[in-house]
């Protein structure tokens, strides 16, 4: 008869294992995610200059007098860009990875809670792809897979 020892030994040995397969498919999936956001958004890009183009030529470029609107775009930061440009959603995860909680950077499942939003799949994987797109077009940083930080001010 195997001793208890023994036993728990070799569960503990599946169980380590299991972790180690589950985690290689957790960072697969999240690549395919990643890919997936970014074709998305190439997608919807592509859409969005067809219809102006096809609308006809337009009288003048119109600058937004007022911040974005919730469900705006977001722009590709350039030099001098306020982040009040963003929709409100994006300013305010912006302002809590700007935050001394943010500086190390944060988990999506961090942020969640950080912007008092219920730790649940659908609201960290809707952060995630918020966060994602705020690091594609240049306003956040991914300092190691699924972290993201607010860019690093520069010294004067």
């Amino acid at each position: 008869m195997a001793s208890v020892l023994g036993l728990l030994e070799a569960r503990e040995k599946r169980v380590r294992k299991e972790i180690t397969r589950l985690r290689e498919e957790a960072e697969r999936v999240q690549a395919a995610l990643g890919e997936a956001e970014r074709e998305l958004q190439r997608l919807v890009d592509a859409r969005v200059t067809v219809t102006e183009v096809l609308a006809g030529p337009s009288s003048a470029v119109t600058e937004p007098t007022e911040g974005a609107v919730a469900g705006s775009t977001v722009p590709r930061r350039e030099t001098g860009m306020a982040a009040t440009t963003l929709a409100p959603d994006y300013q305010r995860i912006l302002s809590v990875l700007e935050s001394e909680a943010g500086r190390e950077g944060m988990r999506c499942q961090q942020l969640a809670v950080a912007l008092g939003l219920e730790a649940i799949p659908a609201k960290v994987e809707g952060l995630r792809s918020k966060a994602k797109r705020l690091v594609e077009r240049g306003w956040a940083l991914q300092v190691r897979p699924g972290v993201f930080t607010a860019l690093a001010v520069p010294a004067v």
